[in-house]
């Protein structure tokens, strides 16, 4: 199982929702739809986190899954759910 930092996000740029559609960390070489991110929490096969800029303090990232809608990412981090990823900067380039 691999522990995988992610460093950006990519979203629609026009919308009032926060609508996160991949992230990643393109340092590495990786950039995953949230569709495959949750389906690798979900089958244990990798771990996700971020790290805070300022602090250096890790998040581990889950998946929340609200009725009715599809499951997508949170952060968790001293008990706490938070939207960390939003804070990410954005991938500017094309994704496939």
């Amino acid at each position: 199982m691999a522990d995988a930092k992610i460093t950006c996000i990519n979203k629609p740029l026009s919308g009032s929702h926060e609508h996160i559609t991949h992230v990643g960390n393109p340092e590495v070489g990786w950039i995953w739809t949230v569709a495959d991110v949750v389906k690798s929490i979900d089958a244990n096969q990798n771990t996700f986190y971020v790290l805070d800029p300022s602090t250096g303090k890790r998040a581990n990232v889950g998946v929340i899954r609200p009725s009715n809608h599809a499951p997508y990412l949170r952060t968790y981090a001293d008990g706490n759910w938070s939207d960390n990823l939003l804070s990410l900067p954005r991938y500017m380039y094309a994704i496939s």
